[in-house]
């Protein structure tokens, strides 16, 4: 059989070939513009090919029963209903874009939906200009990939490859693709390969065989071990790369993709994505709750380091429960190894806690993603609150501070380069009252017992919980137009004297003193000169940093303060 394609893509102008793994099914049929063509089958494999033209909507009649592309690349309207035919090819890219190289990241997560009060790409498309002129490179966008209902965080997407309606169409995501490019601003993508969501997911009636026994955190587990399976989600990637022009992923929870070896799915995808002449850097991010540095030696650029914002949330707060639990012995002394090491728990014995991760420190700094805020911590709350809204200004400026102007590559949340306080609570849209009744009863069980207060909890099914997140326009201006002003001039810093530091490599890991318990004198040696650090985050460090390029405060006198100096 000819090369086996999952979906629907064009040969040339005028044939497109269909294809669908379906080894359940005794008969498939490509229902096309209303017209039934029977696809041949072979060892599962079902396809055809036939005249067609962008736009047509199909089906895949499966013993009788019509199903969605589980491939499509837009839908008419439901994930329950017919597909469309897409063609990228004829969309108008404009200039070239050759991409920025990875020590240029400053990240904002952004949620397309709560994003702006339209909730499509075409609206956030227009905040592309003020976001660049603060020093934003990169976009990441929470995944968009088709789920059930009108509103939700992405993660229960169940259509891999195409945008969710609600934010609009194939065409209206590149517009916002190529306008990001055209400020100079990367967008990279959070794909979901690890599970499917609960609702409009076909897959199981027709492919078993695509899951195994044992199941993730949010749904059945996939079999990587399958090569169609493999071929599925591979091609899914390479197909946003192609059809979007993206400039990378943020992968997420790559630990439960599990296919019974060293994640040779894993490896696979990369080489093949490094392969490929893209005429711009591809940029891979993963989320591994494993703290391994396996997957960036390998050549991924990048993990989410939750241990930064874990750690310095549970410093700030006092709070130690569910996921903070491990670092509550310590917070500061975690600290103190996150700054030195990047990670906070490298493998070392941690007690009653058990060891967690590898050393990491020999991993360039850009390959620590810090956050002080990003959508799982502040939504898996009751009410979405930020940190900032826990500890005030005076202290967020502070950790602001901090994650602008330390070498590794800072992420920020929608709204906090403004200093935004809208909260990012859960939000679902199931498909019946049954449904609702659950996840509420689920969240309700799930925040009661890590012993969270409940009351006014928005409810996570009602639309209210998705426009109460978006972050913008600001209740306060000037308080937000003083909080841009801060993150210009950082960025602006970091711009001119870190990133060519970055570039020119580091030279082990960081010196970290303690000069009082709750401080900090930091170094970071490059071969191009050195980042020096007093960070005062409950107790001053006791003197004053000479010369510094950047300083809040009197880390002399002042519990909360900091002074940074960059030489070159």
């Amino acid at each position: 059989m000819s090369e086996r394609i999952w979906g629907a893509a064009p040969l040339n102008d005028t044939c497109w070939r269909f294809g669908l793994w379906a080894p359940a099914a005794r008969k498939v049929a490509l229902v096309l513009d209303g017209d039934e063509l029977a696809m041949h089958g072979h060892d599962g494999w079902w396809q055809i090919d036939t005249g067609a033209a962008p736009g047509l909507p199909y089906s895949f009649r499966i013993d009788g029963t019509d199903r969605p592309d589980p491939a499509s690349r837009a839908q008419v309207d439901t994930v329950d209903g017919p597909s469309l035919t897409v063609d990228p090819r004829g969309f108008d890219w404009g200039a070239t874009w050759q991409g920025r190289a990875f020590e240029e990241a400053v990240i904002l997560e952004i949620h397309v939906g709560s994003f702006t009060p339209e909730g499509t790409f075409a609206a956030a498309a227009q905040r592309l200009p003020g976001l660049a002129a603060l020093g934003i490179t990169m976009i990441e966008l929470m995944p968009v990939s088709q789920f059930h209902g009108r509103w939700g965080w992405g993660y229960d997407g169940v259509l891999n490859r195409a945008p969710h309606p609600a934010y609009g169409t194939p065409d209206e995501m590149r517009a916002f693709v190529r306008a990001a490019q055209e400020q100079g601003i990367c967008v990279i993508l959070d794909l979901v390969m690890n599970h499917f969501g609960p609702f409009g997911n076909y897959l199981p009636g027709y492919a078993p065989g695509f899951y195994t026994d044992i199941p993730t955190p949010w749904g059945d587990g996939i079999d990587f071990e399958r090569p169609e399976v493999r071929d599925f989600f591979r091609q899914s990637a390479l197909g946003w790369l192609e059809d979007y022009r993206l400039d990378g992923f943020r992968l997420d929870a790559v630990h439960q993709i599990r296919d019974g070896s060293e994640q040779h799915f894993m490896h696979e995808m990369l080489h093949e994505i490094h392969a490929a002449a893209w005429g711009r850097p591809i940029h891979l991010i993963c989320e591994d709750e494993r703290n391994l540095p396996d997957l960036r030696e390998a050549g991924y650029d990048a993990e989410w380091n939750d241990d930064w914002h874990n750690v310095l949330h549970v410093a700030l707060t006092g709070e130690t429960q569910g996921y903070y639990k491990r670092h509550g012995d310590d917070p500061f002394a975690d600290l103190a190894h996150a700054l030195a090491h990047g990670q906070a728990d490298e493998g070392q014995p941690k007690g009653a806690h058990g060891a967690r991760g590898a050393p990491a420190a020999h991993l360039p700094w850009s390959a620590f993603i810090n956050s002080n805020h990003t959508h799982d911590q502040i939504g898996n709350r009751p009410h979405g609150d930020r940190l900032l809204t826990l500890v005030g200004d005076d202290v967020g400026r502070v950790i602001h501070a901090a994650l602008l102007l330390m070498p590794f590559t800072p992420m920020l949340f929608q709204g906090e380069e403004e200093g935004s306080e809208a909260p990012f609570p859960f939000f679902v849209d199931p498909p019946d009252d049954r449904m609702r009744r659950a996840v509420r009863k689920g969240r309700r069980k799930e925040l009661g017992a890590l012993g969270y207060d409940l009351s006014k909890m928005p409810d996570p099914c009602g639309p209210n919980a998705m426009d109460m997140a978006c972050p913008y326009p600001s209740p306060d201006p000037a308080r937000a137009e003083a909080w841009r002003a801060l993150t210009g001039e950082l960025l602006a810093l970091r711009a001119a004297r870190i990133t060519p530091l970055l570039r020119s490599g580091d030279t082990g890991p960081g010196e970290v003193s303690r000069p009082t318990p709750k401080a900090f004198r930091v170094r970071w040696g490059f071969t191009g000169g050195a980042i020096e650090m007093a960070l005062c985050l409950g107790t001053p460090v006791g003197e004053q940093l000479d010369s510094a390029d950047f300083t809040l405060g009197n880390t002399a006198s002042d519990a909360f303060a900091i002074a940074v100096r960059i030489t070159s």
